[in-house]
């Protein structure tokens, strides 16, 4: 394994900037998401560390080597795609070991990289099948054991679930996490999916229009986000925002009044942005209450039904739509009474959507 160290990275597709000075530093054995909506850089990142794409500036190193001009098959990489890319009339045995074949390794050494991966992810029982005869999840088994036979420094995954339906992507991300704790070896994986990125890395780097907005644990990016797109762009639900006042050292917003002094910091502007993720507003009659609660009614505009839990609908002032999870059991008229500890509050400077917390 290898740690992977980028240095003030940037990359041009003519006149358009796809990433602008990315510094990041991946440890070894770490298993490092980078996640962003469609279009953030976040393949194109992945396909310059792999040496698919050259960067126009910054140094890439793997291994404490810089490898800016060596060729892909020589960086000791091995990436995995979202399309499988398997060759439809190779079995499986063949597949996984054309790699090898190309670079001349010996025979039996071949056989014993071989077998030790479709032992490691179960696939002992299709070595004679073409790639048509497979399941998806068993397409991206085979996949993964080409990518393990390389005994690579750092494995590349380009959002690998994708093609997936929901339930198989879910049983894939297990599989993956216990391939990497099997393997200890350095993982950089893109996907566009929060929830895949949440519960998959050690380390998440959000990425937006090509500039890293954060890049930290998955505790640390939902529950302290250091600006509003983090904020409202991961997580199973965004983040609820609204405008707030401060005046007289009470803090606004919609028809609540929350004094200073109950906040951890200060305050040092007349405007800012308040938020508040859904699971954090609860109704009044939650077993959970804090001393300080803030109480509030609204009315529900709609209520999507999840079995396990509902997210109710509301208006939390004339312009601002939020929403809160409750239990899937909680019966309400059109009226709810909700409440909000003021410690699950977070607050944004309202010109550059940064976090206020202090990091």
């Amino acid at each position: 394994m290898a740690n992977v160290i980028l240095e003030n990275i940037s990359k041009n597709f003519g006149k358009k900037e796809i990433l602008n000075d990315i510094n990041l530093e991946i440890k070894e054995g770490e298993f490092v998401v980078l996640v962003g909506a469609s279009g953030c850089g976040k393949s194109t990142l992945l396909r310059m560390i792999a040496g698919l794409e050259h960067q126009n500036a910054g140094d890439i190193i793997i291994g404490n080597k810089i490898v800016n001009d060596i060729t892909p098959k020589d960086r000791n990489i091995a990436m995995v795609f979202q399309n499988y890319a398997l060759y439809p009339h190779l079995n499986v045995r063949e597949n996984i070991a054309l790699g090898l074949k190309v670079r001349h390794v010996a025979k039996c050494e071949i056989e014993r990289r071989i077998l030790r991966a479709v032992e490691i992810l179960k696939l002992e029982d299709y070595l004679n099948a073409r790639p048509k005869e497979l399941s998806g999840g068993q397409r991206q088994r085979v996949a993964l054991a080409r990518a393990i036979v390389r005994e690579p420094l750092v494995f590349l995954m380009d959002e690998p679930l994708s093609n997936l339906d929901a339930k198989l992507r879910i049983q894939m991300r297990a599989e993956i996490k216990k391939l990497h704790k099997k393997l200890k070896t350095t993982f950089i994986y893109v996907t566009h999916d929060q929830t895949e990125a949440l519960t998959m890395g050690d380390k998440i780097v959000v990425l937006n229009e090509g500039k890293i907005q954060q890049a930290d644990t998955p505790y640390n990016i939902y529950h302290h986000p250091k600006n509003i797109f983090v904020a409202t762009f991961m997580g199973t639900h965004p983040m609820n925002i609204a405008p707030a006042e401060i005046k007289e050292g009470f803090i606004r917003f919609g028809n609540i009044a929350l004094s200073e002094d109950i906040m951890p910091y200060k305050f040092n502007a007349s405007k800012v942005l308040m938020g508040v993720r859904s699971e954090n507003i609860l109704p009044q009659d939650s077993p959970i209450f804090h001393f300080n609660t803030i109480k509030f009614s609204a009315k529900i505009t709609f209520e999507e039904n999840l079995g396990s839990h509902k997210n109710l609908y509301f208006k939390f002032d004339d312009n601002t739509e939020f929403c809160a999870v409750v239990p899937g059991d909680s019966k309400y008229g059109e009226s709810v009474e909700f409440s909000i500890n003021p410690r699950d509050l977070h607050f944004f400077d309202y010109d550059t959507k940064m976090s206020l917390e202090k990091f």
